[in-house]
C-alpha cells in the first residue's frame, strides 16, 4: 500500500508530471473511434517520481466496438463493466489492490442500487480487497439511454523502473 506521505513527497520533488493515456483496445474501444467522436481518453497515466496515479474515465458496458453490450441485463452490465476497468487497470501494470476511490453512476439508483451493491461486494470479495476503496452512489442520465451503470475508478501504485 502507498502511503500518503510517500506520494506528497513524490509530488513535491516531481520536476515534471508524466502524462499518457490508458487504453485496454481488446476489451473496450477508443471514445474517438465513434462515428460521432467523443473527446476524452478511456484513462490518463499519471506519474510523480516512482509513484503512478490511474484516472480511469467512467466505463460501461461497452465492448472493443463501441457497442452496448447486456442491453437490459444490469447485474450483466456490472460485471462487463468491471471487466473493462479491470482491463484498463491491467494495462498499466496496476489491480484492483490499486484502486482507492470510485464513482458509481446508475440511471435508476432506487431501483437498481441492491442489485449493484451485490454485483460490488461479490466482484471485491473475488478481488480479496481490504481495504475497499472509498466510493460514491449517485443516480445520473448516462450517456446512452441502454447503459444503466457507468463506473469511474482512481488508482495509485508505485512503480520502479526496470534497470
Amino acid at each position: 500500500m502507498v502511503a500518503v506521505t510517500d506520494v506528497i513527497a513524490d509530488i513535491s520533488r516531481a520536476t515534471r508530471i508524466d502524462k499518457r493515456p490508458v487504453s485496454a483496445p481488446e476489451v473496450l474501444n477508443e471514445a474517438f473511434c465513434y462515428d460521432k467522436p467523443s473527446s476524452f481518453s478511456r484513462g490518463l497515466r499519471l506519474q510523480f517520481g516512482d509513484t503512478v496515479l490511474l484516472l480511469i474515465s467512467g466505463t460501461a458496458s461497452v465492448d472493443e466496438n463501441g457497442r452496448s453490450v447486456h442491453v437490459g441485463d444490469f447485474r450483466a452490465q456490472c460485471r462487463r463493466t468491471f471487466r473493462n476497468i479491470t482491463r484498463l487497470l491491467e494495462s498499466e501494470g496496476a489491480t484492483w489492490k490499486d484502486v482507492v476511490r470510485t464513482t458509481c453512476y446508475l440511471r435508476d439508483i432506487d431501483r437498481d442500487y441492491a442489485a449493484f451493491n451485490e454485483e460490488r461486494t461479490a466482484f471485491y470479495e473475488a478481488q480479496e480487497l481490504d481495504p475497499l476503496p472509498a466510493s460514491t452512489g449517485i443516480q445520473a442520465h448516462l450517456c446512452r439511454p441502454e447503459l444503466l451503470v457507468e463506473i469511474e475508478a482512481i488508482a495509485i501504485f508505485r512503480h520502479t523502473k526496470e534497470a
